[in-house]
């Protein structure tokens, strides 16, 4: 495949957003899940130096900050997800000297920062969460999470029906400091994870402290996760059917997207507005819709939401049309950027998910899928690996998993591990550079034919889907009509095939996408930019592929 590109473009032109300050308006942002990224010791697991070694390679890239999954001291019982101390950092990704370098260095290259806060729950070995099982019941440490008597006649049942996201009841009793079966306490995900009771103010205190420490370390902002999860409804009323953990994020619960939680975030954004920089928290908040999501980005709240519709949505041209307009529309109402996104650590990888069986049509339709979410007015994030177009992994041996959910009976069904595969950066066989020793194991195993989708085996070949991400990153910094602003212009287009354009004072730019199989003729709008696939554009009209979506200079 080749690509069509116009004169040479430089990757540090600033966007249009970044030169009028709000960078993040308009920011591309990539997702490090550190666990995966790089090792720099050789035991395997990902870390912060290896993390910092590989910033220039995000750089050139041509994202605009990078995003590090959690990194906290922590028993890893859900991928760092439950946090024994968010003041420090484990030892297996580095120290907390390492987490400063890293900040700096990213500043040095133009990057910027930001780090996961998991502020709905924490871990059990939390000092917090020790002392008040230490102290008993009546304990006021307590009264910072969700303790409660049974049901039933010697309490043996829980206190209400929710049920955990990682399946079974979202409830765990106690064994009391006198051996007596006690109390139950509430975690919407693993045992392991307790959830805080945001009703009582040392929690508020505490991450408003928590948010200070890193923000004084030089982070450019926060990754809210579970943002929709924090406030209960009061009482913590029944939901009165099981089977909830499908509903999740389709119908209103009593544990999720509370009103109470604004509040809670508006206290977060005057800490952020106090700091130089244009600091920024985005949220994780899976909601009924997309007009609930845009509540929390209003504009005394936070920043960004995750799209969690346009990712969910699958390979048709009316249903991505339709999400399109809705979360613009949505985000337009409060005056917030809309994001794009379609892979994160928790969902199988978009290569994938698009193939239905077929890997060389999962890969012409995630490049094309590519082109047309950086095409769209908003924020756009990328998640580690995507831009060597890396499949789910989906044979990892069953004594290899370390998905929490995937020893569940019921809830998600554990296939988190897939996405997580540590990078392969060179050579021919695993661990491909991941570490320092090639040969030696990584945390998760790498396939062996992962050697043809190295960075090393891509890295200057026009074909490849690395070069094609850095040519499209690169497209989109230098035309302010990609990214920056809030509307589009849906242009008349045969079924099956979405067209639009995109205009600013600097001129304008039309994105075509064909999701069918077959070729469509179409006029040729202008001069084409960049392709997903091998295409020759005509004076009058141009056959698009099956599959492929173009960028044009209109």
């Amino acid at each position: 495949m080749t690509q069509h590109v116009t004169d040479p473009v430089t990757i540090e032109t600033p966007t249009a957003a970044s030169r009028r300050g709000e960078w993040w308006r308009d920011a591309v942002i990539y997702q490090v899940y550190p666990r995966s990224f790089a090792d720099s010791n050789g035991d395997g697991i990902g870390d912060l130096p290896g993390i910092r070694a590989r910033l220039p390679y995000l750089k050139k890239l041509g994202v605009d900050a990078v995003w590090l999954s959690p990194f906290y001291a922590s028993p890893q019982a859900d991928g760092g997800y439950d946090v024994a101390d968010y003041r420090a950092v484990d030892p297996m990704f580095g120290t907390l000297s390492d987490a400063d370098d890293l900040v700096h260095d990213a500043h040095t290259l133009g990057l910027r920062v930001i780090v996961d806060l998991v502020p709905n729950h924490c871990s059990d070995q939390h000092e917090w969460f020790r002392q008040a099982l230490r102290e008993g019941p009546g304990s006021p440490l307590r009264e910072r999470f969700h303790f409660r008597p049974g049901k039933g006649t010697g309490g043996e049942l829980p206190p209400n029906d929710w049920e955990s996201v990682f399946g079974g009841p979202a409830w765990t009793r106690v064994t009391e400091p006198d051996g007596t079966p006690g109390e139950w306490y509430l975690h919407l995900f693993a045992p392991e994870q307790p959830d805080f009771n945001w009703d009582h103010p040392a929690v508020h205190d505490e991450f408003r402290s928590i948010l200070r420490f890193w923000l004084d370390l030089g982070v450019d902002g926060f990754r809210v996760d579970v943002a929709h999860g924090l406030v209960k409804a009061a009482g913590l009323p029944d939901v009165g059917h099981d089977g909830q953990v499908r509903l999740l994020g389709t119908q209103a619960m009593p544990y999720f997207d509370q009103d109470g939680v604004h509040d809670v975030y508006r206290s977060w954004r005057r800490i952020l507005d106090e700091y130089a920089g244009e600091r920024i928290a985005v949220a994780e908040a899976w909601t009924p819709t997309v007009e609930r999501s845009a509540l929390y980005l209003r504009p005394d709240e936070l920043h960004q939401a995750f799209n969690f519709a346009f990712l969910g949505t699958g390979w048709n041209a009316a249903e991505l049309r339709d999400v399109i307009d809705r979360s613009l529309r949505a985000m337009n109402a409060v005056h917030a950027p809309a994001t794009w996104v379609l892979s994160n650590h928790d969902v199988v990888r978009h290569t994938t998910r698009l193939a239905e069986g077929d890997a060389a049509r999962g890969l012409r339709r995630a490049r094309s899928a590519t082109l047309l979410m950086l095409a769209l007015p908003g924020s756009v994030y990328l998640y580690q690996g995507e831009e060597l177009g890396l499949p789910e992994v989906v044979d990892l041996p069953d004594e290899v998993r370390q998905d929490p959910a995937f020893f569940r009976d019921t809830g998600q069904d554990g296939t988190r591990d897939g996405c997580r595969v540590p990078i392969p950066w060179s050579g021919q066989v695993p661990p491909f550079g991941f570490g320092t020793v090639d040969g030696g194991p990584s945390w998760l195993p790498q396939p062996a034919d992962w050697k043809h989708l190295t960075v090393e085996a891509q890295e200057g070949d026009a074909a490849s889907t690395l070069e094609f991400y850095r040519r499209a990153l690169a497209v989109r910094r230098e035309y302010p009509a990609l990214g920056a602003g809030r509307q589009i212009t849906w242009l008349d287009s045969p079924e099956g095939v979405l067209a639009f354009r995109r205009d600013s004072e600097r001129g304008s730019f039309v994105c075509t996408a064909n999701l069918t199989a077959a070729p469509v003729t179409l006029t040729t709008p202008g001069a084409l930019l960049l392709a997903s696939a091998d295409v020759e554009p005509g004076a009058e009209t141009t056959v698009l592929p099956g599959e492929c979506a173009l960028w044009w200079a209109a």
